[in-house]
């Protein structure tokens, strides 16, 4: 046995590289951050010990065998062709945990990049290195501390990331200077920078149409607005020919918003909103607020900040900000609306622009908080210089960002609203307005809110109070977590034979098969990634 102890040692690593893509997979969906993978192993703790726990009864089964069999033929062929066979056997069952989670439908497919092939490789020579010391150095009797190491398999994955981590930090280092080259090499191009808790992404977007009537603009796509994302972006799509690069920034943690701000540097900075997002990061709004305001912080004196004004934190951000600026969404600010009017259609409004004559303006988008978004891209338009006509025109041409309060007509006379990218506690109270403003029967379809720390239960019941007044059925996704929801809407006086508790999305979606009928209205409010669902 001792003469090929390599076989054995090998053929265990791989099994346990191959049975790690769901970890892997986990770690990806929390952007590599590992407060945020121990969060989804306790949360998905059987799924995520599942595939060691198979692997450690294989293990366990095999060198029972083995060693019993060793007993009696101690050498010649046979006794070789029992090890190889047991390692080929390990592979098997690693390479069908693989297929079990490659098989398994999923909301945000596992995408092998550059860092997952790096973080494979290392966890690979990990799991071998420690193989070869459980078969090597532990001698024949102590075999079955080998397979203990499959049950370990998760912590195992984050050892690995530790132990990539300087390699990573390396590499993003050399593209994040390079981005950063880039975008400073062309010293005409505009900078402009977005965050806040809610709404940057559709700001964002908003921005893009409106300044594209004038000029050439990259913008990041989608949610890219990490430090990495924002670097791929511009190394990959930033071309001498733009005029305005627009970066959206998110955090999750202090420091986060000053690190996107040292690669973009802005000229021109957006604060959409702060609020309890991420607050189980973040821990208080103090810290949230703070971190926001790196953006504004990071202009350059001769620089313009743009405040929602929300009358709380963000309007007392623009009090206390010295450089050039503007307050939008109040008569007593640069850019308002006025004879506002929503409705499923879309929105209607007068758009005043402080020395401007006022306009009239369109959009299908729905929601006033959308209009909001739209004033805080013409404050940034004005500011550049655009005329009314330009603005007007790129107002008109403002299309539903997908999967943000999109209005989509399904067959059979239902209308679906889909919201299902993010909800908070200001949005779904916006989309709450959106849904109670169709005629007909109103379905919602959430999971609620997440991230919000030691305040979720608290914003989940106030979401159930307020979802009380604004629909006829209510399909909860998560029996467990959508229990302050359940409270709230009870608490109101809402029939509990109108509460559906389903454990996962597709039984959303059975239940809508088996129950809608034409004329019924569905909004889809929030869908959670795979690491949080309970089903």
């Amino acid at each position: 046995m001792i003469a090929l102890w390599p076989v054995m040692a090998l053929g265990a690593a791989l099994a346990m590289v191959l049975a790690s893509r769901l970890l892997l997979h986990y770690f990806q969906l929390e952007s590599y951050q590992f407060q945020g993978y121990f969060r989804t192993l306790l949360r998905q703790w059987k799924k995520a010990f599942y595939p060691g726990a198979v692997l450690f009864s294989v293990f366990c089964a095999l060198h029972a065998i083995l060693y019993l069999a060793l007993q009696k033929y101690n050498a010649g062929f046979l006794s070789y062709a029992l090890l190889i066979a047991a390692a080929l056997i390990f592979v098997v069952f690693g390479y069908w945990q693989q297929k079990k989670a490659t098989q398994t439908p999923q909301k945000k497919k596992f995408v092998i990049t550059a860092r997952v092939k790096r973080l494979y490789a290392v966890h690979g020579i990990l799991l071998l290195v420690l193989m070869i010391f459980c078969y090597r150095w532990t001698g024949i009797p102590s075999l079955f501390k080998a397979p203990v190491l499959a049950l370990l398999l998760p912590f195992v994955v984050a050892l690995s990331a530790v132990i990539a981590l300087p390699i990573e930090k390396t590499i993003f280092h050399l593209y994040f200077r390079d981005a950063e080259k880039k975008l400073l090499e062309n010293d005409k191009l505009i900078r402009i920078g977005i965050t806040g808790s809610y709404g940057k992404t559709s700001t964002k977007f908003i921005l893009n149409t409106i300044l594209s009537q004038k000029f050439n603009v990259l913008a990041t796509p989608a949610s890219f607005n990490t430090p990495m994302g924002v670097t791929r972006i511009v190394r990959e799509r930033l071309s001498p020919s733009h005029q305005i690069f627009i970066g959206e920034m998110g955090a999750r943690h202090v420091g986060e918003i000053k690190e996107l701000a040292r690669l973009v540097h802005p000229t021109i900075g957006i604060l959409t909103a702060v609020g309890p997002q991420h607050l189980d990061t973040f821990r208080t709004i103090e810290r949230i607020e703070k971190t926001k305001y790196e953006l504004i912080d990071a202009l350059p004196e001769d620089g313009f900040a743009v405040f929602s004004h929300d009358g709380a934190i963000v309007t007392k951000l623009h009090d206390k900000t010295q450089k050039p600026k503007a307050l939008v969404g109040t008569e007593n600010g640069d850019v308002w609306a006025e004879n506002v009017h929503v409705s499923p259609e879309g929105s209607h409004f007068t758009l005043q622009i402080r020395g401007w004559e006022p306009m009239e303006c369109v959009t299908p988008l729905l929601g006033e908080h959308n209009i909001q978004n739209i004033l805080m891209a013409c404050a940034v338009a004005r500011h550049l210089g655009m005329n009314r006509e330009q603005i007007a025109r790129g107002i008109a041409a403002l299309r539903p960002v997908e999967h943000r309060l999109q209005l989509l007509r399904s067959a059979g006379g239902i209308t679906v609203i889909d919201d299902a990218f993010n909800t908070n506690p200001r949005s779904s109270k916006e989309a709450l307005k959106v849904l109670s403003s169709f005629p007909g029967r109103r379905i919602i379809v959430t999971p609620g809110m997440v991230e919000l720390g030691t305040e979720e239960d608290r914003y989940n019941y106030e979401f159930g109070l307020a979802m009380a007044d604004a629909v006829d059925i209510a399909v909860l996704v998560g029996k467990k977590h959508t229990l302050p929801i359940q409270k709230g809407l009870k608490e109101k006086g809402f029939p509990e034979e109108n509460i559906h508790a389903v454990a996962s999305l597709d039984e959303a979606l059975a239940f809508n098969r088996e129950n809608l009928r034409p004329g019924d209205v569905v909004m889809y409010e929030n869908d959670l990634p795979d690491h949080y669902s309970e089903g």
